[in-house]
């Protein structure tokens, strides 16, 4: 029997979730601030997922389906009675949130996993809502197209049951901290706020500063992150550059302990089969021709799609 799912909260975020779970053939309902904005998001988002077939971005067989699983509940009661799993995606306000939590908590069975889908909200400032213990899974817009879903707290059944129903629906989990901002939001934002900087200074336009990113490190990010950008590279090369940044700009650019520590004792990345990520030295040819390989297909790709 197909598993029922509830999404409490139909707008960008929660909608795009509902799309998801629905489309990866779970039962889910749906509730909103009433039982008309609820049937009013409900079509809104039948006609996104048929718009998304249509594109050949989604499945058709699976998109046919959603107008039979994806349900309009009239109050969170009724979309969370017989639901094994809820997604809380209520805008990002401690009140609200805890006042959503409160009566999923309320309605729920006992068996019930609660997961808040919170950005940057603390979680124990959540938990004083719920009366059991409950997690959150941090989805990313747009929800059906982006694949991670970060997921923290300290509930093994309840993190365990996520994963299981989250990978059914071809999403990435990975279990982080439960820190405001938990991984992805502190690097997004550090980064934007290092954007803004630059434009308040008057060095760049934002859409400069959107061009250059886009197409040097940003460039790189679909395929490595930070840390196996930084072997490639040379661990050396970048504590030579926090050097002269630091100068400038102060401690915010000043060389992180363990990067200093790494050159000061020789591992200088990939060149000498060290760095964070410990590549092996059989392995360089070898991630060297998939960084090209992969980078040369991401060409060919921006080519073929036009920017919005």
């Amino acid at each position: 029997m197909t598993e029922q799912l509830a999404v409490v909260g139909g707008g960008y975020m929660g909608g795009g979730i509902a799309q998801t779970l629905a489309l990866a053939g779970f039962r889910v309902a749906l509730a909103d601030v009433d039982a008309r904005t609820t049937r009013d998001l409900r079509e809104k988002l039948i006609m996104g997922v048929q718009r998304y077939a249509e594109q050949g971005l989604v499945d058709r067989d699976a998109a046919r389906r959603v107008p039979e699983l994806l349900t309009a509940a009239g109050s969170v009661a009724e979309a969370v009675g017989e639901a094994v799993y809820v997604s809380e995606a209520v805008p990002e306000d401690l009140r609200i949130k805890r006042t959503a939590l409160a009566a999923i908590a309320t309605a729920a069975p006992e068996r019930t996993v609660i997961a808040t889908n919170t950005s940057s909200l603390p979680l124990d400032a959540l938990a004083e809502a719920v009366d059991r213990p409950f997690i959150a899974a941090h989805w990313f817009n747009p929800a059906p197209f982006l694949p991670l879903v970060e997921l923290a707290g300290d509930d093994e059944d309840a993190l365990a049951l996520a994963e299981r129903l989250l990978a059914r629906a071809g999403k990435i989990t990975v279990r982080v901290p439960a820190v405001p901002g938990f991984l992805a939001n502190r690097l997004q934002f550090a980064l934007f706020r290092e954007a803004a900087m630059i434009v308040e200074e008057g060095l760049a336009t934002p859409e400069q500063v959107d061009l250059v990113v886009s197409n040097s490190f940003g460039y790189r990010l679909p395929f490595f992150g930070p840390f196996q950008v930084a072997d490639i590279a040379g661990l050396d090369v970048y504590a030579a550059s926090y050097a002269t940044l630091v100068e400038r700009y102060g401690d915010r650019f000043s060389v992180p302990p363990s990067l200093a520590e790494r050159v000061a004792a020789g591992d200088l990345g990939l060149k000498t089969s060290g760095g964070y990520r410990q590549t092996p030295a059989d392995r360089r040819d070898a991630l060297q021709d998939y960084r090209d390989h992969a980078f040369t297909a991401l060409a060919a790709l921006r080519a073929k799609v036009s920017p919005a």
